[in-house]
Parts: structure tokens; sequence; C-alpha cells
């Protein structure tokens, strides 16, 4: 792992020297634009629409049009706005962790103590624990300030961006009143009960991009000609596009015996000589 950024937690009057690593990545395969025809390689020109001259980046500034007036903000106008030069993640409140809406959660980050001593880092840790309280913090990352709440996850104090207040939007649509009778209710209650259990993350597989890398695969193997019928198998599609109302009652009947019997296959098969190994 490479540090993508360097200071200190500021808790009172006590500094905490850290190392900043993203704690998340992502596995989507990595894909890039090509002409249809020939297969050419799309790249990205930076033209300007007044002189239609290709731009380096280097001469490129950034601007602000309210509708009516443009400002330029030059890169030396924005590298001395004063939290650039922050290095400081600032602890401002310790707040109950329930009272974080999952709505404003952001990226994740792993604090590592910087320096010889952890001391300092192992006191925030446990205080954290202790307190069983998240810190809201706000920091300066890639010139931009941001709030943020630090939490501890296996011993390592995580630092998870939080969308500030005025990026969440009000939902502008009504939802209608519908009658939802007891016994359907009931029912919806049983299917959830169902398939209740514990969450293991590592059960669920993105499928799409699985197959993707199958595909992939295949046609580095095989050429550009492949049958995708032969490689992924015909899917049978259940849905004849009519758009029949559902019947609310039988689809949660048909949904809670659906979820039984396979309940009970997972049952027997634990009961025999082991899990069959999928194919």
């Amino acid at each position: 792992m490479r540090a993508i950024w360097s200071g200190e937690v500021s808790f009172g009057l006590v500094s905490v020297p850290i190392k900043l690593y993203s704690a998340t990545k992502s596995h989507d395969v990595s894909l890039h634009q090509v002409h249809d025809a020939d297969g050419g390689r799309i790249r990205y020109q930076r033209r300007c629409e007044v002189c239609d001259k290709v731009i380096d980046y280097k001469n490129i500034d950034r601007a602000y049009d309210d509708g009516e007036k443009s400002v330029i903000l030059t890169k030396e106008e924005l590298e001395d706005l004063p939290a650039d030069e922050s290095k400081e993640i600032a602890v401002e409140q310790f707040v109950p962790e329930d009272q974080i809406d999952s709505m404003v959660l952001d990226k994740s980050y792993y604090l590592e103590p910087a320096g010889k001593s952890a001391k300092a880092y192992v006191l925030l840790r446990k205080t954290l624990e202790e307190a069983e309280r998240v810190a809201i913090v706000t920091f300066t990352l890639r010139s931009k300030t941001r709030l943020g709440v630090l939490r501890v996850r296996d011993n390592v104090i995580v630092l998870q961006g939080l969308r500030w207040a005025d990026e969440l939007r009000e939902p502008e649509f009504d939802i209608p009143n519908s009658r939802v009778s007891k016994k359907e209710q009931e029912m919806a209650a049983s299917l959830v009960e169902s398939y209740s259990e514990d969450f293991e993350p590592k059960r669920f597989n993105d499928e799409y991009q699985e197959q993707l890398q199958v595909l992939i695969e295949e046609k580095l193997e095989h050429g550009e000609e492949i049958d995708t019928d032969a490689t992924f198998g015909e899917v049978d599609e259940d849905d004849d596009g009519a758009g029949n109302v559902v019947d609310l009652m039988e689809a949660l009947k048909k949904s809670v015996d659906s979820r039984r019997k396979k309940s009970g296959s997972k049952s027997d098969n634990k009961g025999g000589s082991g899990k069959k190994k999928a194919s």
C-alpha cells in the first residue's frame, strides 16, 4: 500500500501523527474506448473553442460561470486558499454512531501511526472504543476541505468521508397512500424472517465483472468471433414483457414457499456427506 497523504489528528492538545491509505479499491475490469470500424484507440484532446488550438494541461486554469458572467481562477489563487495548507484532521465532536445517516457516508481510508511511537495513536483508538462514540472531524484532502468520521475497525482507526449537509437532496415527489392488509403485512414479515441471517459479504459476487472477465479471456484465446451462447449458456426469460399487474399477496406466498424450499434443501445438504461443489 502507498500512503496518499500524511499529517496529524488533532485531539484536543494531543497530536497523533498519521499516514493515510485508501481502504477500498474497485474490482471493475479497466476498459478503454476504440473506433468500432478499425479498433483504433480513441483519444481526447483539450481544445480551446476560441483559438481552436490543443492546450497543454499546464496552460489550463479553472473558471466559474453564473450564467451571466464568468471569472477565471488561476492555479496560484487556488493554491493560496488557506485550506490548501492544512495537514490536520481536527476532531470537532464525539457523537453516537447511530446518528450518522448512511446516506452521507463516502470513501474510507486507513490511518497508520507515523513516527517512532504509536502511543498517541493507541490512546485515540482506545478513547473511541471506550466512549462507544465516533469522532466527527474536518480535514483537507486534494485542496478541498472535507467532513469525516473516525471509527475503529479491527484495531485500526478508519477515516470515512461524509457528505456536507447541503449535498443531500430532498425527494421531489409524492408517495401515494396505499392500503396494506394485515394478512399482507404478516406474510411480508414471514418472508423477512425466512431471509433473516448474519451478513456475510464474501457470499456475494459481482456476476457482471466475472462474466466480463470470461468474455475477455475467451476473446483473447479464440479471437474476435466467439459464440456467446456457448460461453454463457442461454438465459430463459420468464418475463413476457406484457406488464401484468402483480398480485401482491400471491407474490408474497410464492416468495415464502420458494424460500422455505431453498432453506430445506440447504439443511438436507448439511446433513449429508458434504456439500456438492458447484461446477
